[in-house]
């Protein structure tokens, strides 16, 4: 290894002054020795440095931050270090202006560099008003400190849990909630799981809120069944909120990172809590996708509706469809939507969400999208538009070839990875489809995350 280093410009522990010249897309500063490029956590360009060095590998060094000789105008002082360390917000030492800038670049970069277009147009970046509080869900690891039950997140790629009170980013009703029930477990002395023997009783606490109903879900993901003293709480929890509507505990028996197991149960109220999209109530379930910031999901929607322009006469395939937000948010716009998914549970509360808001003409079925679409076809459907939001990980090349064999007039994209998304736009313009203007939406601000949509037509 040092000889492989050998000609590196820097040397792990050594102390020098730089200047940040850049921002990595995952929110670092970057700082360059004779070329050699340096990740420095918090930076912000045009600040001047003195820097420790954490890491060196064969063509970048990790560092930190030990003071500023020249602090940035888009600093933010007011930080706290552990939301970084975390990851919960590794942007929030950054104004937010800033980072819907930062955001804007960062998918004009994509699409030139993976996507190779060089005359679509990024426009700014749909910002909040408050960029605070906004995650309507929280997934809290539980864990044992210092004899104490105690509640966080963990440090990046590690599971070593740094405590949290304050998550900056959570519906402050989730953290009100939280902090109770930190109390309550220290109260009945309840066990947390230990991951390196895999003993103890209560793994995680996952919380949901609606944002417009204030509904609220508690689901406790244990170990086993059988907790001594959990329905005391439970009793104790409903009396303190009763915005608390629905109580569940997740059996996930496996050391896993899959945080929650298949057996769920009712502890208390009804297996759901409800919420509002544009006007349209929905019925979510503990294990139903449902996008995070609520304000922002309503955006991204609008701006597709406004992108796609569309036709009564329109027929709809929504290939990722959930619970149904999208293909019901579209509904009264079209002809019909067609939804699939591959999580049962998901369809069950799309037809479910369709019968609540009296949408006559939506119809939805569980399965993968090409096996369910073939079926489709086969039945005469003529889908002219064809709306996906996929994961992270974007669609597959089968997808795309089977989606443009249909020859819809319009593809709308939903996006959350820049990356991915021009990937799959450079295979599309293969096909012919092209768009002419891709709109980012801060879906999740002080992160690095950001979701975008287009339309891709002929």
């Amino acid at each position: 290894m040092k000889k492989e280093l050998r000609d590196v410009p820097v040397k792990k522990n050594e102390r020098m002054t730089v200047t940040i010249v850049d921002l990595t897309y995952d929110g670092r500063g970057v700082a360059k020795v004779d070329g050699f490029p340096i990740f420095i956590e918090e930076g912000i360009p045009g600040e001047r440095v003195q820097i420790h060095i954490l890491k060196v590998m064969k063509k970048f060094a990790f560092a930190k931050i030990t003071s500023w000789e020249e602090k940035s105008e888009d600093r933010v002082e007011s930080v706290e270090k552990n939301l970084i360390r975390t990851g919960i917000a590794p942007l929030h030492h950054i104004k937010y202006s800033r980072q819907l800038e930062f955001k804007q670049q960062q998918v004009e970069q994509a699409m030139k560099r993976i996507g190779g277009f060089d005359n679509i147009e990024v426009t700014p970046t749909i910002g909040m008003t408050d960029p605070t509080h906004y995650r309507n869900k929280a997934q809290i690891p539980v864990r044992m400190m210092g004899g104490d039950v105690e509640l966080g997140f963990f440090r990046k790629n590690s599971h070593d849990l740094i405590v949290v009170e304050d998550y900056l980013i959570q519906d402050e009703r989730i953290d009100e909630i939280l902090l109770f029930l930190k109390a309550q477990l220290n109260e009945f002395n309840i066990k947390p799981y230990d991951e390196k023997q895999n003993t103890g009783h209560l793994k995680n606490i996952v919380i949901r809120r609606g944002h417009y109903s204030g509904e609220v879900m508690v689901m406790f993901v244990t170990r086993k069944k059988k907790i001594f003293y959990l329905q005391d709480i439970v009793e104790n929890l409903k009396n303190e909120f009763p915005d608390v509507v629905s109580v569940l505990q997740n059996v996930q028996p496996k050391a896993t990172n899959k945080v929650i197991g298949d057996t769920i149960y009712v502890l208390y109220g009804r297996e759901y809590i409800t919420d509002e999209l544009l006007g349209k109530i929905y019925r979510i379930s503990a294990q139903s996708f449902y996008q995070i910031n609520t304000v922002q999901a309503e955006k991204i929607y609008e701006k597709a509706i406004e992108l796609a322009n569309l036709k009564k006469t329109d027929v709809v395939l929504d290939a990722y469809c959930g619970i149904g937000t999208i293909g019901l948010s579209l509904a009264d716009k079209v002809d019909t939507v067609y939804g699939v998914d591959v999580v049962p549970e998901a369809i069950d509360d799309a037809k479910r969400n369709a019968k609540l808001n009296k949408v006559d003409n939506a119809i939805f079925e569980v399965g993968h999208a090409d096996i369910v679409l073939k079926q489709w076809t086969e039945e005469k459907v003529k889908f002219n538009v064809i709306v996906v939001d996929p994961p992270r990980k974007g669609l597959t090349e089968e997808f795309i070839t089977e989606s443009v064999e249909l020859n819809p007039e319009k593809i709308i994209y939903i996006s959350c990875d820049p990356s991915t998304l021009a990937r799959d736009m450079k295979l599309y313009a293969e096909h012919g489809y092209t768009a002419s203007v891709v709109s980012p939406v801060d879906m999740f601000p002080q992160t690095t995350h950001i979701e975008c949509v287009t339309v891709l037509s002929k």
